[in-house]
């Protein structure tokens, strides 16, 4: 069984994108730009803004985080939004999920200007990449690509079964395994947790993608030996033996069926670092030659 460390592949990923940005300011190029709007208190929201503003930090980017009281209003938020597509400073920028219940998720990403939508999500970058035009991959989905394919996982003729549908990472991530690419040429299944007989559809996967967001939903006795998985999924769980009074797990029971895999990645340090290196190559493209 090997581990997909989605930690130790960012980190060369991140060698790359800063060597990248060298070179942009010996030829007296800007530093690629990225901003992030955090709106609220939102401890898990914190905690990812802030490790994307790391990155930034590491891999000599510029960075801007815009905080925002959870009572802002709607067109209040679109504003600041509107602000940020004319700031030419600015390459690429984020609004951090989820929103306050006021507000609209869809109507603030599709607000985001495409050609600065680095997380991928406006429809227009969406259509693109459903037709294969260049676009901003959606992150977590590029990221999961980029783990298959820098820890050499074969993905031509192989069946993946997402186990997932969200606009997020199940369902473009069903349409990128699938193209005529590399990684991709899959024959992939998309299923979810209403899917009619689920058990007997991951049984014969060779690798599945488990983005239910149900913890420990994925068991020993719904993966075939040898498989690929790769668990998207992040809980917060009670554990008294822990500093912190709690672990986190993904989607897929890592005890039970790691002995049956021939890969699998971790929960953390498997799709959250390679989700943030996604984000960063995206604003690399932003920030053009």
């Amino acid at each position: 069984m090997r581990i997909l460390s989605g930690k130790e592949t960012a980190e060369g990923i991140k060698l790359e994108i800063a060597a990248e940005v060298q070179a942009r300011i010996s030829a007296g190029k800007s530093k690629p730009h990225l901003a992030a709007i955090l709106v609220g208190d939102d401890g898990a929201s914190e905690t990812y803004v802030n490790a994307k503003v790391k990155a930034c930090a590491r891999v000599g980017f510029e960075s801007t985080l815009v905080r925002l009281d959870a009572s802002i209003s709607e067109e209040e938020l679109l504003a600041k939004v509107k602000e940020l597509n004319e700031d030419d400073r600015i390459h690429g920028f984020i609004v951090q999920l989820p929103l306050p219940s006021h507000i609209s998720d869809q109507k603030i990403i599709e607000a985001v200007s495409p050609e600065k939508d680095v997380d991928g999500f406006h429809p227009l970058n969406v259509g693109r990449m459903v037709l294969g035009l260049p676009c901003f991959l959606p992150a977590t989905p590029y990221g999961i690509l980029q783990l298959l394919q820098r820890n050499n996982i074969a993905t031509e003729g192989k069946h993946c079964v997402v186990v997932g549908r969200s606009h997020i990472v199940g369902s473009p991530m069903s349409i990128l395994l699938a193209r005529n690419s590399s990684p991709g040429n899959c024959t992939v299944t998309l299923a979810h947790s209403r899917t009619q007989d689920l058990k007997k559809i991951t049984l014969q996967a060779d690798i599945i993608i488990a983005a239910v967001g149900r913890p420990r939903f994925i068991t020993a006795d719904m993966v075939k030996e040898g498989a690929v998985i790769v668990d998207v999924g992040i809980h917060r769980i009670e554990d008294e033996s822990s500093k912190s009074g709690y672990r986190l797990i993904g989607d897929v029971d890592f005890d039970e069926v790691s002995s049956k895999v021939g890969a699998i990645s971790p929960v953390p340090g498997g799709v959250g670092p390679m989700t943030i290196v996604a984000l960063l190559k995206n604003t690399l493209q932003a920030a053009g030659n």
